[in-house]
């Protein structure tokens, strides 16, 4: 019987998370999930209140973590490759022992290009809502059960896709797919409810967009948290994959 390759990308929100979902879709070997646990955090904490469509994801998604994990994420599937798009702090209170049984990778982004983008749908983000410290207690845990997670940077990612893309997938044990470059504009069938709220780009692309760096002043409301935020993702920068 052939195993399962279960692969959860760690990620924090604007994160090119979506867009790496939809390049391990163009794979013929793989199923793609979005977020199943974010019914679980919006459930279980404060962000139920200031998340656009919070309520539609609660209705129309298991909020039990445990058993999204236990049937979803390490259940049985048709394909020989899972991918899991998740954000970090959807894992507010489970077990996180399950990661034995999965290949774990961490996505982070310089939160000078980040923070921007998100506060136009959460308008007072905490460092909590936006992943990085919990990233590196994230990584600190894998290396701690023997793991060593590939870190991607969205920035260098982005700079060349085939390059980061071939060198992950060769971490991971999978073979690197030329169809992972490329998709089909509009939604897919995978896209959370939330879609309407955060994919209006994605849905416009067929591919990997060209990075770009923030234009304009950044705003001095987000300047305490950025301050905050910099240091964990320059931990995490230094081990990033380039190419």
């Amino acid at each position: 019987m052939t195993q399962t390759t279960r692969i959860c990308l760690w990620s924090g929100p604007r994160n090119i998370s979506t867009a790496l979902m939809y390049s391990f879709a163009q794979r013929k070997d793989t199923a793609v999930f979005d977020e199943p646990l974010y019914a679980h955090y919006l459930s279980k904490t404060p962000a139920r209140e200031y998340h656009p469509g919070a309520e539609e994801v609660i209705a129309t998604m298991e909020n039990d973590g445990e058993k999204v994990v236990q049937t979803l994420i390490l259940g049985n599937h048709d394909a020989p490759v899972l991918f899991f798009k998740h954000m970090t702090h959807h894992l507010n209170d489970l077990d996180w022992g399950f990661m034995q049984q999965t290949v774990n990778v961490i996505l982070t982004r310089d939160p000078f290009d980040m923070l921007p983008s998100y506060a136009k749908q959460v308008a007072q983000p905490g460092l909590h809502d936006v992943g990085y410290a919990l990233h590196l207690e994230l990584l600190d845990y894998l290396q701690s059960i023997g793991q060593t997670p590939p870190v991607l940077d969205s920035k260098q990612t982005l700079l060349n896709p085939r390059g980061v893309l071939s060198q992950l997938c060769d971490q991971i044990g999978i073979p690197f797919d030329e169809a992972m470059l490329s998709w089909p504009a509009g939604a897919r069938p995978e896209d959370g409810s939330w879609a309407k709220y955060w994919y209006h780009t994605l849905h416009r692309s067929t591919g990997f967009q060209k990075y770009r760096q923030k234009e304009g002043e950044f705003p001095e409301h987000l300047r305490p948290l950025l301050a905050e935020c910099q240091p964990y993702y320059e931990k995490l920068a230094t081990l990033a994959i380039r190419a």
